[in-house]
C-alpha cells in the first residue's frame, strides 16, 4: 500500500511536455528546477544556487582537467580598446554586431533630475565578447624568445555579446565561460594544443555529462572569426536539433601578427607566434538540461548532481527522535561510501512541509536518488529508494542500498548516456538527394520535434547556402572519424571527398 500511496502522481509535473511545446518545456524545466530566472536588464539572467552548483561542479572538473594538461589560470580586461578589435578586421566582423560599447566614463545630474553621461571617452571600449585581442597584446610583451613559450593560459571570466533573441544558458546577452589561450613556436606544437583541447572537451561531455557528442572540424563559413580551423563537439539534444558544445580553434599566425607576438627562434630568426583559443560556457548547462530531462523536470547525471542523495524522513511528533537518529546514522554510511573518487553527496530534507511536496521537489531538481525513512522502514530494516530515471520506487534493505549506492550512481550515470545515445543513433541518417534534404528537414512548425542529423556528401559550401538558409539548417562540423567514404553531392551530384553532419540547431 506505501508503494502504492507514494507512486501515485500528476501525469506530469511540466507543462506543457517535450511533446505539446519543446522550447516552452525548457523554460519550465528552468523554472520548476529553480535553476534560474530572467533579470531586470533585457537578455541577462540570474544563475540561482542550484544552477551555480552545477556551474561549479563544471568548473571544477573542466580545471582539473586543464590544470593536468599543464596549464594555468589567470585574468585579463573585461574592457578591450576599439583599436585592437580594428586590427585584426575579420575576427571584428564576425562579433562587430554583437558588441557592447562604452563611450563614456561619468555621470552627472541632468536637468530634469535625472542622471546622463558626462565624460566621453578618448577611445571607445569594448565589453569582452571574446579575450584574443586583449590578451594577445599582452602575450606580445610577455614573448621574447623562444624559451618563453609555450604559453599555456586559461582564463574563467564572463562575456557580453549583444544577443536579440536570448534564451536562458544557451544564448544570453551575458553569460559565464572559460577560454583558454596559447602560443606556440611553431604550427605542429599549436595544432596539437587544438587537437588536446577538443578531446579534453570530448572527455568532459561524454564522461561527465554522460552527453554523446561527434567531434569535427567546421566548415570555411562557420569557422571562428580569423582561425585558421575550428575544431567542435556537436550534440543532439531531445527535440532532435543540434548544439555546439565547445570549440577549440587553431588561429594559425592571424592574430600573432595583428599583435605582433613575435620571439627570436633557436637559429637567431625573429619569428611570429602560433596561438589558439579554445571555450567552453554555461550554455553547457542547456545542453544537460535537453540531453536527459524529462517531463518531470530536470535529470541530472550524478558526476555533476550538487547531491547524490536525498534523505526525507517521515515521521510524527512521537517518533521523530528515533527517526532522525535513523536517517543521520543512514547518512554518515553512506557519506564514507565513494563515488567517481569522491564521497557520495548527501543531504537530510527535514523541512516541515507535506511530504509529497517534498518529494516532487527534488524530482524536478534532478537529485539522481531519494530516499524516505519512517518508523515501519526502520523497524523492518529498510529504506524506500527511488532513482529518478526510474518511474517507480521501491524497498530496498539498508545494508544493500549502502552496499550498493556507488554503483546505483554509476549505473544511471551510464544510463543516461546510452539513452542519449540511442536517441541520435536513432534520428541520425544519411541523405544523397536534395529530395530527401528537403523532406527530412521539412519545418513542422516552431514547437514541434522533427529532423536530426543528416550524415551528407557536398562538394561546394557556398553552393549549398540558399538551400540552407530557407531550410533553417546548419553544417554542424565534418567529423573526424568514420568519414573517409567518398560519394557525390547531395544538391549537385558533383564528386565529394567528405560527408558533413547537417542538422537545426541553437
Amino acid at each position: 500500500m506505501r508503494g502504492e500511496r507514494m507512486n501515485k502522481a500528476p501525469r506530469t509535473a511540466i507543462s506543457p511536455t517535450r511533446e505539446e511545446n519543446y522550447p516552452e518545456w525548457y523554460q519550465q524545466v528552468i523554472r520548476a528546477a529553480d535553476l534560474a530566472e530572467n533579470s531586470p536588464v533585457r537578455g541577462c539572467m540570474v544563475i540561482k544556487p542550484w544552477g551555480y552548483q552545477l556551474w561549479e561542479n563544471v568548473q571544477r572538473a573542466l580545471d582539473d582537467m586543464f590544470k593536468a594538461t599543464g596549464h594555468q589560470n589567470a585574468y585579463f580586461p573585461l574592457f578591450i580598446p576599439m583599436s585592437f578589435l580594428e586590427k585584426e578586421a575579420e575576427h571584428v566582423e564576425g562579433f562587430a554586431k554583437e558588441c557592447a560599447v562604452v563611450t563614456h566614463h561619468r555621470l552627472e545630474p541632468d536637468p530634469n533630475g535625472g542622471l546622463r553621461p558626462a565624460g566621453k571617452l578618448e577611445e571607445p571600449l569594448i565589453v569582452r565578447p571574446t579575450s584574443e585581442t586583449i590578451i594577445g597584446a599582452t602575450y606580445a610583451k610577455w614573448v621574447q624568445s623562444y624559451r618563453d613559450l609555450p604559453i599555456l593560459i586559461n582564463q574563467w571570466a564572463n562575456v557580453v555579446r549583444w544577443e536579440m533573441r536570448t534564451r536562458m544558458f544557451l544564448r544570453t546577452a551575458e553569460f559565464l565561460w572559460q577560454e583558454g589561450h596559447t602560443v606556440h613556436a611553431t604550427s605542429e606544437e599549436a595544432v596539437e594544443e587544438t587537437e588536446k583541447m577538443v578531446e579534453v572537451y570530448r572527455e568532459f561531455a561524454e564522461n561527465w555529462m554522460a552527453m554523446p557528442v561527434i567531434v569535427g572540424s567546421k566548415t570555411p563559413l562557420e569557422r571562428f572569426p580569423g582561425a585558421v580551423e575550428t575544431l567542435s563537439i556537436e550534440s543532439m539534444m531531445q527535440d532532435r536539433k543540434a548544439l555546439q558544445a565547445g570549440t577549440s580553434h587553431f588561429l594559425g599566425q592571424n592574430f600573432s601578427k595583428a599583435q605582433e607576438i613575435k620571439f627570436q627562434s633557436e637559429s637567431g630568426e625573429i619569428e611570429f607566434a602560433w596561438t589558439t583559443s579554445w571555450g567552453v560556457s554555461t550554455r553547457l548547462l542547456g545542453a544537460l538540461i535537453m540531453t536527459h530531462s524529462d517531463d518531470d523536470g530536470l535529470v541530472l547525471p550524478p558526476r555533476l548532481a550538487p547531491i547524490h542523495v536525498v534523505i526525507q524522513p517521515i515521521y510524527k511528533d512521537d517518533s521523530r527522535a528515533e527517526v532522525m537518529a535513523y536517517v543521520q546514522s543512514l547518512r554518515e554510511e553512506l557519506v564514507a561510501q565513494t563515488y567517481a573518487g569522491a564521497p557520495v553527496r548527501v543531504t537530510i530534507d527535514d523541512r516541515d512541509i507535506r511530504g509529497g511536496e517534498k518529494k516532487w521537489y527534488h524530482v524536478k531538481r534532478g537529485v539522481p536518488i531519494r530516499l524516505e525513512v519512517g518508523p515501519k522502514d526502520i523497524a523492518a530494516g529498510t529504506v524506500f529508494c527511488g532513482i529518478r530515471n526510474q518511474p517507480k520506487s521501491v524497498g530496498i534493505e539498508r545494508s544493500a542500498l549502502v552496499a550498493t549506492i556507488s554503483e546505483k550512481l554509476a549505473t544511471l550515470q551510464q544510463e543516461l548516456f546510452d539513452a542519449a545515445l540511442k536517441l541520435r543513433e536513432d534520428n541520425t541518417v544519411e541523405l544523397s538527394s536534395e529530395a530527401e534534404f528537403r523532406e527530412f528537414f521539412a519545418d513542422n512548425g516552431e514547437t514541434a520535434i522533427s529532423g536530426g542529423f543528416a550524415w551528407c556528401h557536398f562538394a561546394d559550401e557556398d553552393s549549398l547556402q540558399p538551400l540552407l538558409k530557407e531550410l533553417k539548417v546548419t553544417i554542424r562540423c565534418v567529423p573526424r572519424v568514420d568519414n573517409d567514404v567518398q560519394g557525390t553531392c547531395f544538391l549537385t551530384g558533383k564528386p565529394a571527398a567528405q560527408r558533413a553532419v547537417f542538422a537545426k540547431a541553437y
